[in-house]
């Protein structure tokens, strides 16, 4: 990369907006294309690995000094992509970038060949977004357009539709809620029929679940329910590039995840999070199919070693959004 961009970016402009934000597309590309090898074949732990280690090839070529803050987990868990991993090929050179990952979100869906798997990433300024621990989280999104704070985590389900359907000029029966289809939410979602809405359910994925919400094809007015962490941050960085409103509590099972989160200078356990809480500044969110979903098509893969990928990369300081079809030769 010429590094003389960045001696000649004009005051004020941000080094993320300028050398980054496509860039960004060629890492969850290389991630997307080599999970898509291992689409349907059972075996979740190989798909992920392809897709962590050509995520980290792709940031070695990048010009940044970048710090994994959501990752595969903490050091001694993950062989690489790590929290705390540096990553990109400029450090102590480059900019200083925080870096939110998962690089194969959905290895059940790619093992069993199913809807909606992604290699996704946000990225931002160092200290932009927040470091979650590794636990799951209450979540509730909405899209654009809605007065400012028109969803509470700290209010009922019902409550909440009730909200966005006013807002909207409609009954509650005609709200749609994006849930993932676990047991967990077995209540929840029998308290969502009991005011007639209409329940989306998902088997894995919850970061295309709640970007769902922004596409008005989709039909989808909310997200409701308990996911990862770190996907809702991941999440979240995408709303804050082309709106909406997001809250999000942590959810601990035991006292070693409470632990956990204290060390990582978490002391308000039940705070719940608004947008900016978990993204801030000038951020960037990209994302590549590896299945095909609501969102995004996945890797297509055709005659003399060509295939294509379909991917979306965002801004926040523009709420630029760019729909990307990329067309590969592999040898």
């Amino acid at each position: 990369m010429n590094t003389d961009i960045l001696a000649k970016k004009p005051a004020g402009d941000s080094v993320l907006d300028r050398v980054l934000v496509l860039e960004m597309v060629r890492v969850t590309e290389a991630a997307a294309i080599a999970a898509s090898q291992m689409v349907g074949r059972g075996d979740e732990k190989a798909a992920d690995a392809a897709a962590v280690e050509a995520m980290r090839r792709a940031f070695d070529t990048l010009y940044m000094d970048g710090t994994v803050v959501i990752g595969e987990g903490e050091r001694d868990e993950a062989p690489m992509l790590y929290i705390g991993e540096k990553v990109g090929g400029a450090p102590g050179r480059g900019p200083k970038i925080d870096i939110a990952l998962d690089p194969l979100e959905g290895t059940t869906i790619t093992a069993k060949a199913g809807p909606n798997a992604l290699a996704v990433l946000a990225a931002a300024d160092e200290g932009n977004l927040l470091n979650a621990p590794d636990v799951y989280m209450d979540k509730l999104a909405v899209g654009p357009g809605y007065p400012p704070d028109i969803i509470d985590l700290a209010k009922s389900p019902t409550e909440n539709v009730k909200a966005v359907a006013a807002a909207k000029g409609v009954e509650p029966n005609e709200i749609i809620v994006c849930v993932l289809d676990r047991p967990r939410h077995a209540e929840l979602i029998a308290e969502l029929r009991s005011i007639g809405c209409g329940v989306v359910l998902i088997g894995d994925g919850d970061v295309a679940g709640v970007i769902a919400v922004t596409d008005p094809e989709t039909t989808i007015d909310l997200y409701m329910g308990q996911g990862g962490a770190p996907e809702g941050v991941l999440a979240a960085a995408a709303l804050r590039c082309v709106g909406g409103q997001f809250n999000g509590r942590l959810v601990f099972r035991n006292e070693d995840e409470k632990k956990r989160a204290r060390n990582w200078g978490i002391e308000d356990l039940d705070r719940i999070y608004k947008l900016e809480d978990l993204a801030k500044g000038d951020c960037i969110f990209a994302a590549t199919g590896v299945t095909s979903g609501s969102l995004l098509d996945g890797v297509k893969r055709l005659r003399g070693g060509k295939m294509t990928t379909h991917s979306v990369v965002m801004r926040a300081s523009s709420g630029t959004v760019r729909w990307i079809r990329g067309e590969h030769r592999i040898a």
